[in-house]
Order: structure tokens, then sequence, then C-alpha cells
């Protein structure tokens, strides 16, 4: 079952990044649990797939596209989840993943149950 998961983690997270580069909020916050968490860094923390929705229809609303992650990492945690930590870019922005929790649904899809990612800025010192 871990190649499976993984490969479905991986399929998840590739869902989740067409729905961002379409503009697609909604279809992003899909991608969570109904009470999942997200830690976004400077931003704040966002609880629920409600709050979630808002964060990204903001973010896609002030210009913000092309998500690309670079070298992603899956890791199982057990039978039904799966850690990814990986850097990312989009068009005006850098970061890193720190935790994004993919847990088994019933169903056989795969959300996200805690996303903790953080933006840097490239010309801090």
């Amino acid at each position: 079952m871990t190649n499976a998961l993984i490969t479905r983690t991986l399929e998840a997270s590739k869902q989740w990044k067409t729905f961002f580069n379409q503009g697609n909020a909604a279809g992003c916050a899909s991608m969570y649990e109904e009470n999942a968490q997200m830690v976004a860094k400077p931003f704040g923390v966002y609880k629920g797939r409600q709050q979630v929705e808002i964060f990204w229809q903001d973010l896609i609303e002030n210009g913000f596209a092309d998500v690309n992650y670079l070298d992603p990492k899956v890791e199982p945690i057990d039978e039904n989840s799966t850690l990814l930590t990986s850097r990312w870019t989009m068009n005006n922005a850098q970061g890193v993943i720190s935790r994004e929790l993919w847990v088994l649904q019933t169903d056989g899809s795969m959300l996200l149950r805690e996303d903790h990612f953080e933006a840097i800025d490239p010309d801090a010192k």
C-alpha cells in the first residue's frame, strides 16, 4: 500500500496545482478536509475549508499563478497518510512547504488535513 499511497498523494498534489494554476480557488479548497488547518507564513492560520478557499481566492485575485513544486518528497506516515515537503515557486513568489499532511479518505481520495508553508523573500538577508 505504501507505493500506492505515495502515488495517490502525488496525483492529489498535481490536481491541487492544476486547480491553482487555473485560478480555481474552490477547486484548491476541495483538496482539503472540511476541518483542515493551513498555516501560511507570514499570512496567518486558516481553519476549515471555507477559510482556506478565501485565502486562495485572495491570492489568485492578487495575480499569483504558475505554482511549481521543486523536488517534492513524499514519506508515508502510516497506512492512511503521507507527509509531503518541497520547495516551491510561483510567478512572483517562492518558498518552502514544511508539512502537507495528506490523508486517505473513505472514497479512496487523498485530502489535505494540514498544510504548512512559508513564502520567502528572495532578497532577505
